[in-house]
């Protein structure tokens, strides 16, 4: 059950979330600096690559894995194809990759994870080893794929570890740490920046973690919930079932992050689609689910035949408030005509990397939010 008045109490928020998820979240930008750091102490900053890869391909263990590997596929597919590798196995810590028939000399194969201690991934630099490919690893310094990549003349670049956490723990839950996507995907920004995959100085990089910071300072728990973006986000997505609507490839890159985290973190069901396909996707779910869409503070509604199901909620992800092209007209329409609420979440302006920044730093405090204040996950 979602206890809203706990968001208006900073402290008693601090004592329910006994997994340091809020913690977490706030420090996304020290995480940025920090991986920057450890990234050029490994070297990067010596690096001179012969040029840009033909295919990068992505391969890695944990819920953000994905995600880094969509938002790097948003921000460099113009230069370059960014693939995403898919596990086989029993279970995840059985998975298995396999480099495509293809891949050769010209590629670039990432592995990321806040482990390093898959075997199975272990076992793909041994096949990139065999075909050519270049090897490059995030991962915990002296973890076993580290070692693996060293063998292979690749280059390991640290994760950064959570604040007051030592080296990663292969056993800890991976969704308790908040802020680890920005651990795997920083270091991964500026080895792009290096090939030519995409533009992300040191300059740029510092100025997301600054971006990072801003968001936490309007989104933290001492902020009161009428004045912060995400708390109202949470507490909005209490009783629903959110309809996650997209519109540019970063922002429905977030979607599918935000998807995965509501489930991870706070055990919510939601379901994603890119605009202006959602219309046509989602519509008959809206048109079937009228009943479900009323007003619950509506005094004249009939309680006794109420419904206890979620009800939906569109929440409308843009990459910016006057995005060429917008479809928030025809989603507030169609949202108007479905008595379906609606949420909008818009980044200001700045660059590709600066609005992937502000809309997931937003998703991932409400799903925090959204988890901390609901006494079954507390």
């Amino acid at each position: 059950m979602f206890d809203e008045s706990l968001l208006e109490d900073p402290e008693a928020l601090a004592r329910a979330d006994g997994r340091g998820l809020l913690l977490g979240v706030a420090a996304a930008g020290a995480r940025v600096r920090t991986a920057l750091r450890l990234a050029e102490e490994a070297g990067l900053g010596e690096l001179r690559p012969d040029g840009r890869p033909r295919t990068v391909l992505v391969a890695g263990s944990g819920p953000d894995a994905a995600a880094v590997c969509d938002l790097l596929a948003a921000v460099a597919s113009a230069t370059c194809p960014v693939q995403p590798l898919h596990p086989a196995g029993p279970t995840p810590q059985e998975s298995r990759w396999t480099l495509p028939g293809w891949a050769g000399p010209l590629d670039l194969l990432l592995l990321i994870t806040p482990h390093g201690t898959e075997q199975g991934l272990t076992d793909l630099v041994e096949q990139a080893y065999r075909r050519g490919c270049t090897a490059v690893a995030v991962t915990p310094p002296k973890a076993p794929l580290a070692e693996a990549v060293a063998q292979v003349r690749g280059l390991a670049l640290p994760f950064a570890a959570p604040f007051g956490n030592g080296a990663a723990d292969d056993d800890l839950d991976p969704a308790a740490d908040a802020g680890a996507i920005w651990a795997l995907l920083t270091p991964l920004l500026a080895l792009g920046d290096r090939v030519g995959l995409l533009s992300a100085p040191t300059s740029t990089l510092y100025a997301i973690a600054d971006r990072l910071d801003e968001v936490a300072a309007r989104c933290g728990p001492a902020i009161a919930t009428y004045t912060n973006p995400a708390k109202t986000l949470a507490a909005e997505l209490a009783d629903a079932l959110p309809l996650l609507w997209s519109q540019g490839r970063i922002a429905s890159a977030v979607a599918r992050r935000f998807s995965t985290m509501l489930a991870t973190r706070a055990g919510r069901p939601a379901l994603t689609a890119d605009l202006p396909g959602a219309l046509t996707v989602h519509g008959p779910l809206q048109a079937s689910a009228l009943p479900l869409a009323a007003d619950p503070d509506d005094f004249f509604r009939d309680r006794v035949e109420d419904s206890d199901s979620l009800r939906l909620r569109i929440v409308l992800l843009q990459e910016a408030a006057d995005q060429a092209g917008s479809a928030a007209p025809a989603v507030r329409e169609q949202a108007y005509a479905h008595d379906t609420p609606l949420s909008e979440i818009a980044a200001g302006n700045g660059n590709p990397l600066d609005t992937a920044a502000e809309l997931l730093a937003l998703a991932d405090f409400a799903a925090v939010y959204l988890a901390v204040a609901s006494a079954e996950r507390a």
